[in-house]
């Protein structure tokens, strides 16, 4: 199971929209995601915006892409497969069930994420 940024916040009502998702960040993470988001718009172009587990995500047909804004990182989800020079570079942001987690305190790899959202999309267009 993926888990949710927004579990322990019961209160807040669960974003609709990733605007509204990234609407509730300081402008620093948001200038983050963002990023993130025109990364995989200019990737996968046809991939349509939505929010699953209260994370933003993108799909075509399904989810391929999860992200989202942690307390000292950016998380992405699911876990890369079976590309052993992408993982080799990804090790250092190799998390639980590998996930991946971008610290907020480092240069984040945009380059890198990009290589991700690629691998993603193929890796779940051949299911």
């Amino acid at each position: 199971m993926i888990p949710s940024p927004l579990a322990a916040m019961s209160k807040q009502p669960a974003p609709a929209t990733i605007d509204s998702y990234l609407a509730t960040l300081s402008p620093q993470i948001r200038e983050i995601l963002e990023t993130v988001r025109e990364i995989v718009q200019e990737e996968v172009p046809e991939a349509t915006e939505t929010i699953g587990y209260q994370m933003p995500a993108f799909k075509v047909e399904r989810i391929f892409f999860y992200f989202a804004s942690f307390k000292k990182h950016l998380g992405i989800f699911p876990p890369v497969k079976g590309d052993d020079d992408l993982l080799k570079d990804l090790a250092p942001y190799l998390g639980p069930k590998n996930n991946l987690k971008f610290p907020f305190d480092q240069p984040v790899p945009y380059e890198l994420i990009r290589r991700v959202v690629r691998t993603l999309a193929k890796q779940y267009a051949r299911r």
